[in-house]
């Protein structure tokens, strides 16, 4: 029979060891691990009101047609890019099929921090909004014109204080310009230390810049002002998009334009039905491929969607697994959201392209 010491030590050697081990364990589980989840994340109805406001707004003067059910865009919860995730909190994600587990870099290339993260987001949204304005009300018979716009403004450069983001771009020392190339061909084409005089619209109203150039770094031979050139667009009526800064990102495109093209076109689109999806669009209406679409689907569904519009580039992901009993469409163009989305009001049984 052991002696009361020696049983004693044992059971201390054993608790010691028991407690290191536990402690060894909760160090681990806290240990960050190069990970961030993707969560399925808020859906917002763009025919509905955003905090006592409506989502989209009309200028005076347009008119607009009684809509009805809903048609929500999906959003994707992400970590953000200065978190840093735990190893128990990685596992608990790969355990809940509806949260995607990926590595850091990937969501948030070359360290990119909260601040860079929300303005690109912040940006993609602006053009999105433009994007899907200019979609909408093509297919609703309006016509849309194309012009250069100042994307960015190089910060101390010789536009700086002078021309501002979003800016129309309308002449180059009173000659008219109509795209990008033309833009860059007029500018560079000036002797750098020389003036040049840029015509733009801003919020509606005409005014002019002189600059004076600078060299390019690459060619001292060619001018600069110091401004990235993109398309914009000159809108035949006024639409505002009043989500503000709640999210970020492209993929709302396709559910703005559709909700665009509903309330500006007779008959309300839906039947009733609760209509969700993503997408990101171009101006002439193609869907883009997302990411988070069985995460977006997942938020739709707790929302209570009867119907979800997957760009044809994510129908292989959507369909990895269930449809959270609601009717998949497939979408490569704005014209076949419309299209499907009526046909369903309609008969909601009636056959419609899908993912499958």
């Amino acid at each position: 029979m052991a002696s009361p010491m020696r049983l004693s030590r044992r059971t201390l050697t054993l608790t010691v060891g028991l407690s290191f081990l536990t402690v060894l364990t909760c160090l681990v589980a806290f240990l960050p691990v190069p990970y961030v989840t993707m969560r399925p994340g808020p859906v917002f109805n763009t025919l509905g009101d955003l905090d006592g406001t409506p989502m989209l707004t009309f200028g005076k003067g347009v008119r607009t047609y009684p809509t009805d059910g809903r048609l929500d865009f999906t959003t994707v919860s992400v970590t953000r890019a200065e978190s840093r995730m735990s190893l128990s909190g990685a596992i608990e994600g790969w355990l809940d099929p509806n949260v995607a587990v990926v590595p850091h870099d990937f969501v948030y290339p070359d360290r990119q921090t909260n601040e860079q993260s929300q303005a690109e987001g912040a940006a993609e949204l602006a053009s999105s909004q433009d994007a899907s304005r200019a979609a909408a009300l093509k297919a609703a018979g309006f016509t849309v014109k194309e012009l250069p716009k100042v994307a960015q403004v190089v910060e101390k450069g010789p536009a700086e204080g002078k021309l501002e983001a979003g800016d129309l771009i309308l002449t180059v020392d009173g000659r008219k310009v109509d795209d990008q190339a033309a833009v860059g061909e007029a500018i560079s084409a000036r002797k750098p230390g020389t003036e040049v005089t840029i015509g733009y619209r801003r919020d509606g109203k005409d005014g002019t810049a002189t600059i004076t150039t600078t060299a390019m770094p690459d060619d001292p031979k060619k001018a600069r002002v110091g401004i990235s050139v993109g398309t914009g667009f000159e809108f035949p009526i006024e639409i505002e998009n009043n989500i503000g800064d709640r999210v970020g990102g492209p993929s709302a495109g396709t559910m703005f334009a559709l909700a665009i093209y509903d309330e500006l076109t007779p008959g309300p689109l839906t039947g009733g039905q609760n209509v969700a999806g993503t997408g990101t669009i171009d101006p002439d209406g193609n869907v883009g491929a997302i990411g988070g679409v069985r995460q977006k689907m997942a938020g739709a569904a707790k929302a209570g969607a009867d119907v979800f519009l997957v760009p044809a580039q994510n129908c292989q992901e959507a369909t990895d697994g269930g449809d959270f009993d609601m009717t998949l469409v497939k979408v490569e163009k704005l014209q076949d959201a419309i299209d499907a989305v009526g046909a369903l009001a309609k008969n909601p049984k009636t056959k419609v392209a899908s993912c499958e």
